[in-house]
């Protein structure tokens, strides 16, 4: 019984956490002359669209323990704004940072990536999967290198 009321607070908690973030970007949206609905169904013809720099970060050979950081910069060469919901890696060892604001249409912005080589070895390729209402989709981001052995 204790382990069923337990799973019925975490499913409970969980729940209100994702509702919190669903008002947030709700909110977003409307601030940037949106409504909530618009951000999400906006036509193709006129949804956000992403134009990166560079997709793909080679950071060469590192020291295992060493942190590679890089700022992946993107363009919205959409007609409406880019709200970017959420950014995540592979692994925990890869950290990403994303605009917590929209993007307007014409608008610079980065991606800023944190890499930390403590505890792997040999070939990388980290990646980074973007949420947004872009469409297409934005592609994935990846930071690929070799960690070597501490001398």
């Amino acid at each position: 019984m204790k382990r069923l009321l337990i799973a019925a607070c975490v499913v409970i908690a969980f729940a209100a956490c994702n509702r919190s973030k669903s008002d947030t970007i709700e909110q977003k949206a409307e601030a940037s002359g949106l409504s909530a609905a618009g951000a999400s169904a906006a036509p193709v013809a006129n949804a956000p669209k992403v134009k990166f720099e560079k997709e793909i970060f080679d950071f060469g050979q590192i020291t295992q323990g060493e942190k590679v950081h890089y700022e992946f910069k993107f363009k919205n060469e959409g007609k409406t704004p880019l709200i970017i919901t959420n950014a995540s890696a592979t692994c925990g060892c890869t950290q990403p940072e994303y605009p917590s604001e929209p993007v307007k249409p014409g608008e610079e912005g980065t991606i800023k990536v944190t890499f930390n080589s403590e505890g792997k070895m040999g070939m990388q390729d980290k990646v980074v999967t973007i949420i947004s209402n872009a469409n297409p989709d934005i592609p994935k981001l990846h930071l690929v290198g070799e960690v070597k052995a501490r001398p």
